[in-house]
């Protein structure tokens, strides 16, 4: 059963700009192991954090550190804990799905939470 769909775009230019204006922002989106990406990589990792938020509702209180964007065999995967964790527990999420891409100055992604 699907539980919800997401999907975000991000301006890769406007983000960067973003990023070197607000020093502590890659810090609070993202945890270690995303920082040291490009700026085209973080951009399509905050547009698949922002479609996993969408999925949910867009819960208050949601911590960016509880959900991040990790690769296995399959590619890009949606990792979760302890906020984020809570609400997709609460609305039944089993499996996600993730397709991210990034191209022409846009970085996509579009979540299926699957229950």
């Amino acid at each position: 059963m699907i539980v919800g769909i997401g999907v975000d775009v991000v301006d890769i230019e406007r983000f960067g700009r973003q990023l070197e204006r607000t020093p502590g922002l890659r810090d609070r989106l993202f945890v270690p192991a995303e920082r040291e990406l490009n700026t085209r990589s973080l951009a399509a990792r905050f547009a698949a954090k922002e479609a996993v938020a969408k999925v949910l509702g867009a819960p208050a209180g949601m911590n960016w550190q509880d959900c991040w964007i990790g690769l296995d065999q399959n590619g890009p995967t949606v990792q979760v804990k302890g906020t984020v964790l809570a609400v997709a527990e609460a609305k039944g999420v089993k499996r996600w799905h993730l397709s991210i891409s990034h191209d022409g100055g846009i970085a996509t992604a579009t979540v299926l939470a699957e229950g």
